[in-house]
């Protein structure tokens, strides 16, 4: 028995960086934890990987791979976590969008059922997210060993591209049961916005 369309669950997915914020939030977090020096140290060695992704010969989740490995490789995941619920706290207030947030809050108040979607970490973007009261959490998740230190490496598929569009599929369950609004702004998003009823492509309604 299909669904009528008045009454299906109504979802709104949204993209973190540049979505929700004004601009990427993996440079400020690793300021934020390891200080501006280390962090042109990181660079410094890292500027091959940086400059191919930048040109596009390096993929996306290969290049994150290599600055998670340098930069946070050995780290105790617990103090991590800490460290990112602070910076959720006290950094990510300051780089949202305002009228991101608006659009959110319109979502909330009609009822609907709001997720945020994003390549960015979740050890800060899930605090960020449940204090502002998304129903669900989807993002990219660092590998960890035994002694709960982090590899660098991530612990399943970077959330980017298609990824997003099958994360939210095994959330959500058959797509004939939801209409969906989805936001985002770069090539990252596109296979989400396609997925979508209402697709805003760097562009947020009034």
């Amino acid at each position: 028995m299909s669904v009528s369309q008045a009454d299906k669950q109504v979802v709104a997915a949204f993209d973190f960086d540049g979505t929700l914020t004004r601009r990427e939030t993996l440079l400020p977090f690793l300021r934020y934890l390891l200080g501006d020096a280390q962090v042109a140290r990181h660079a410094l060695i890292l500027s091959p990987t940086l400059t191919g992704y930048g040109l596009g010969l390096i993929g996306n989740g290969i290049a994150k791979e290599r600055v998670f490995v340098h930069c946070l490789g050995g780290m105790s995941m617990d103090e991590l976590q800490q460290e990112g619920e602070r910076f959720a706290s006290y950094v990510l207030p300051g780089l949202l969008s305002h009228a991101a947030m608006q659009r959110l809050e319109w979502h909330q108040q009609h009822g609907h059922r709001c997720v945020v979607i994003s390549a960015s970490l979740e050890l800060y973007v899930r605090p960020w997210a449940i204090k502002a009261g998304f129903d669900d959490v989807i993002a990219t998740h660092l590998e960890t060993s035994g002694d709960r230190r982090v590899t660098g490496k991530l612990s399943g598929a970077n959330c980017f591209g298609i990824e997003k569009v099958r994360r939210l599929k095994a959330l959500l369950g058959g797509r004939e049961n939801y209409v969906l609004y989805a936001y985002g702004d770069s090539r990252g998003d596109k296979e989400l916005l396609s997925f979508a009823d209402h697709a805003y492509y760097r562009h947020i309604p009034d």
